[in-house]
């Protein structure tokens, strides 16, 4: 028997939505359109030139990376709410947004409904936005607006704005100005890019411009000042893990019952904000009888740190510590 919709978490409700998306698609042209998506995403984009065409592809980019994008974005919203304790946006503005993942992952990461727009040039994308949308009560009323996300582009005040995996569609000059006019509009600003050298850049690039506007880091730095990673020798990224789909594993083959979705992102709001004391930047290394985090810290510094069973009860909370998590843990 099937759970009641009011039961289900925004998670399980977008899974359920998305399930019945291919309905009537051949499964090898549904994985054939993400192959050919993939391939396009990866590649040198004109600004101007939607992605996704038409409702197939939609359906099948949707299926497939709606949930990655959602997990991805709820990590880096859950980071920022932590930091901002007792505050949650009034409204929402999702830049880019195409299907809508981050503004399903803004109602999971805050109770109640709130006035959502999601900007997007693709019509396709917003049609197939709004027809999921449709199963969750906090987005039913939603706004799926069609725009050019160039240097034209304006924003409306808003609480929140959210740019998710949007920055590599972009020339150079028209990141600088969806960034700018972010941090015109709202209170509190959210980027989320692939865990990739270039697109940490990215973020680096956002990161600065939103410091030099004004805004304070909430997340993941544990501060406001230059990235203590050497240009070109490393790359911050997070992981958050995804539950595949049969579509996933058409595609990607292995028959494990997740994956792993890469990420960068940074937080960044005119709030107070109380940022994490350091930050677990890699995946802990959990040995006998110690575990090795590696941090970055409030100095701005990087550095490593042993936790051992002398440590007692830090020593228990650091081997359930995960990569991404504020260090030490609270309490």
């Amino acid at each position: 028997m099937n759970a009641p919709a009011a039961s289900l978490t925004p998670a399980e409700t977008l899974r359920a939505a998305l399930a019945g998306l291919l309905d009537g698609l051949p499964p090898r042209q549904a994985a054939q359109a993400v192959e050919r998506l993939i391939a396009t995403y990866r590649g040198a984009t004109p600004t101007g030139a939607p992605i996704l065409r038409d409702r197939a592809d939609v359906a099948a980019y949707a299926a497939y990376r709606m949930p990655a994008t959602f997990e991805a974005v709820r990590s880096a919203l859950e980071a920022f709410a932590r930091a901002v304790p007792g505050w949650a946006p009034g409204d929402h503005v999702d830049v880019g947004g195409g299907t809508g993942a981050a503004a399903w992952a803004v109602s999971a990461t805050w109770d109640g409904g709130r006035p959502v727009t999601v900007l997007d040039w693709a019509e396709p994308a917003l049609a197939l936005g709004r027809e999921l949308a449709a199963a969750h009560p906090a987005l039913k009323d939603a706004r799926w607006q069609r725009a050019r996300i160039t240097a034209e582009l304006t924003l409306a005040s808003t609480d929140l704005v959210t740019v998710s995996y949007v920055l590599n569609e972009l020339t150079a000059p028209d990141r600088a100005a969806l960034v700018d006019a972010a941090a015109g509009a709202a209170r509190a600003v959210v980027i989320v890019e692939p865990g990739t050298p270039d697109g940490y850049a990215r973020v680096i690039e956002a990161r600065d411009r939103l410091v030099s506007a004004g805004f304070r880091i909430a997340a993941p730095c544990p501060h406001s000042a230059a990235c203590p990673i050497a240009p070109g020798t490393d790359w911050c990224h997070f992981s958050a893990r995804v539950s595949r789909s049969s579509l996933h594993r058409q595609v990607k083959g292995g028959s494990l019952a997740y994956e792993d979705e890469k990420f960068s992102y940074v937080a960044a709001t005119r709030l107070p904000a109380t940022p994490a004391a350091a930050r677990v930047v890699r995946k802990p290394q959990i040995r006998k009888g110690q575990v090795l985090l590696d941090l970055c810290e409030t100095d701005p510094s990087l550095r490593r740190t042993t936790v051992t069973k002398r440590h007692g009860d830090l020593y228990r909370a650091a081997r359930d510590t995960d990569w991404g998590d504020a260090w030490p843990p609270a309490g």
